[in-house]
């Protein structure tokens, strides 16, 4: 009898060992640290992938405080693109790798109401520093384009937009002048 129950205790003490636990609350901040310090290394190396770009080209372009970078090649002398006014541009986006995604020639004109979206948060941002009839190269970083995902199209998932771009007209949405 003290056999059975010697085995017996044995094989309760065993198995209680492998009994699984319920799951311990995950605490997020062990887990920020890392992701931070990996979106940093990544956009690093998008800085650097856009900085090479830009060398390349010999371009004199501004940076913005979001990341985005412009250069108004040719001046316009029209109005100045503003939120809450209706502008047309003639455009070219392309990838960092020189691969042409999307054209006016090709689609037509882009035509959208500043400010009210619908249309890439870069292009949003950078199109406040133009006027009717300037012509400019602007740089998307990933965050500012199409993101994690792109357009699942054209543009790949954290890719960089290249725009060649002309504003075409800047009209006030009401009186369409």
């Amino acid at each position: 009898m003290r056999f059975t129950f010697s085995i017996f205790f044995i094989l309760t003490i065993a198995l209680s060992c492998n009994t699984p636990k319920p799951d311990a609350p995950v605490n997020p901040a062990k887990f920020k640290q890392p992701l931070v310090k990996a979106n940093q290394a990544l956009v690093e190396v998008e800085n650097q992938d856009i900085e090479n770009y830009i060398n390349r080209n010999k371009w004199n372009v501004t940076e913005t405080g979001s990341g985005l970078r412009y250069q108004i090649y040719q001046k316009g002398d029209g109005k100045k693109v503003e939120e809450g006014k209706v502008i047309q541009c003639a455009y070219e986006t392309s990838l960092l790798t020189g691969k042409v995604c999307y054209t006016s020639k090709d689609l037509g004109p882009k035509e959208f109401l500043v400010g009210r979206g619908g249309v890439e948060s870069g292009l949003e941002e950078a199109v406040l520093h133009f006027r009717e009839g300037d012509k400019v190269k602007i740089i998307l970083p990933s965050h500012l384009a199409f993101g994690l995902l792109g357009d699942e199209d054209c543009i790949p998932k954290k890719a960089v937009v290249v725009y060649d771009l002309q504003v075409i007209y800047v009209l006030d949405p009401i009186n369409q002048n």
